[in-house]
């Protein structure tokens, strides 16, 4: 049951968060508290919910390193879509026309800071960390990463290559980090800082969701193998690569840790408990 209540907690603050973004979604400051807002409710639900329903402190959103984890999380989020502008720019195929729209890069801020925070807290505070308790880490990896890239095909312009290349980059990268922190601050912080650059900063669609205009005014165009097609740069073979390279590298982190917790029932129960205390 505890995986029950800790979902129907954090989903209620994620559906409401986005209604109350979305109604003031034209309005850039009040967007942008609507979602910081959203983001700090949410934080607040988990752990509240966590202490009631496993009678524990929840340590993967202890304050303590919350401002490093999610600072150095943000700028690699930001440097890895940054790489993947790079190389299809290389090629030609994202164009800088000029300035873009300031007022709304400062709404997209707020609305991706409660997606970020909400998605996390729901993909890998409560799905993964619940499922990995029952198969350990690498089944619950796969199983949770590909939920996550199926729940992509919901948006605008979705298409089902861009929904698996989130299951693969997105999915794995992110859980990967949470794995080899044990901590939620740097996977929120990965997952604000790639879709602030993604929205905010070049302007480019997210996911398959119709976003906004950011800071630059930009254009694409050429191969969806390359581009990522209607779905976005997301979709594209680099970011699925970048996304790849990430997880091994935080996998390989979290081996080195000790934080992967084994298939074998006889063994997961010690190492979970350790990761928990």
């Amino acid at each position: 049951m505890r995986l029950i209540w800790q979902l129907l907690a954090v989903v209620a603050v994620w559906i409401l968060g986005n209604l109350g973004t979305a109604a003031v979604k034209d309005k850039p400051w009040l967007a942008l508290v609507a979602g910081l807002l959203t983001a700090v409710v949410a934080v607040l639900v988990y752990g509240r919910v966590v202490r009631r329903t496993e009678h524990r402190a929840p340590v993967e959103v202890s304050l303590k390193g919350a401002g490093a984890g999610i600072s150095w999380g943000t700028l690699l989020g930001i440097a890895l879509f940054g790489a993947v502008i790079a190389n299809i720019a290389f090629f030609g195929n994202y164009t800088i026309n000029g300035l873009g729209t300031p007022s709304s890069a400062v709404a997209l801020l707020g609305i991706m800071a409660g997606a970020a925070v909400t998605e996390e807290l729901v993909f890998r505070g409560v799905l993964f960390r619940n499922v990995e308790h029952w198969t350990g880490t690498w089944i619950a990896l796969v199983l949770t990463g590909s939920l996550f890239g199926l729940i992509h095909l919901l948006n605008a312009t979705a298409t089902l290559w861009g929904a698996i290349a989130i299951a693969i980059e997105a999915g794995g990268m992110l859980t990967a980090a949470y794995v080899a922190t044990r901590k939620l601050w740097v996977p929120i912080g990965l997952h604000f800082g790639w879709n602030i650059a993604a929205s905010a900063i070049f302007s480019t669609k997210v996911s398959g969701s119709n976003t906004p205009q950011g800071l630059l005014d930009a254009t694409m165009s050429g191969p969806a193998l390359v581009t990522g097609g209607d779905f976005g740069p997301e979709g594209s073979v680099y970011a699925v690569v970048f996304g790849v390279v990430a997880t091994v590298v935080f996998m390989w982190l979290a081996h080195r840790r000790g934080h992967v917790v084994p298939v074998r029932r006889s063994a997961r129960a010690d190492v979970a408990a350790r990761l928990t205390s």
